[in-house]
């Protein structure tokens, strides 16, 4: 009667250490996720891409405050109403601010910058937000000296550029 039940326990036994060794063991979850080298590339480019913006409309050059768009006829700016096109949004700040007092000192705070990558997890799109300060002692076209935006960044063959700016 022991051999019966010396071979039954074995059996058991015997069952149980192959499932024991084919259940994987649950993934860790790290406590806080590391940005990549490229994710932290692309975050440093837009926010060095944003700094030279700045720089150009302190030195009231419109023109080189616009290379940080993409230079296409679908990139659109959304104020007071919907401007499309590089062109068409470039002449609007020319118009609105005519001369270095009317573009005064330009400031950002509280920027953010939001890296969205594809589903294969290459990154292409970003959105950035912040707030925005003019200090300046005239005023043309534009009146608004403070308020928020959100930006819509492309990474392209010239680098990182807004393809749609909503500034309010």
């Amino acid at each position: 009667m022991r051999t019966p039940l010396l071979a039954a326990i074995l059996l058991l036994v015997g069952n149980s250490t192959p499932a024991a060794q084919a259940t994987p063991a649950p993934p860790q979850v790290a406590a806080q996720a590391t940005p990549t080298p490229p994710q932290v590339a692309d975050e440093s480019a837009i926010r060095a891409a944003l700094t030279a913006q700045v720089a150009a409309w302190n030195g009231a050059d419109i023109p080189t405050f616009m290379q940080g768009y993409e230079d296409s006829p679908d990139t659109t700016f959304i104020g007071a109403s919907i401007g499309k096109g590089f062109r068409p949004i470039l002449e609007r700040y020319q118009r609105n601010y005519s001369n270095p007092a009317q573009m005064g000192i330009l400031t950002f705070n509280d920027l953010e910058v939001r890296l969205l990558p594809s589903t294969c997890g290459k990154t292409e799109f970003a959105v950035v937000t912040g707030r925005f300060h003019l200090e300046r002692k005239e005023k043309g076209e534009a009146k608004k000296d403070d308020g928020i935006f959100s930006l819509v960044w492309r990474k392209g063959p010239h680098g990182w550029k807004i393809l749609l700016d909503h500034t309010s």
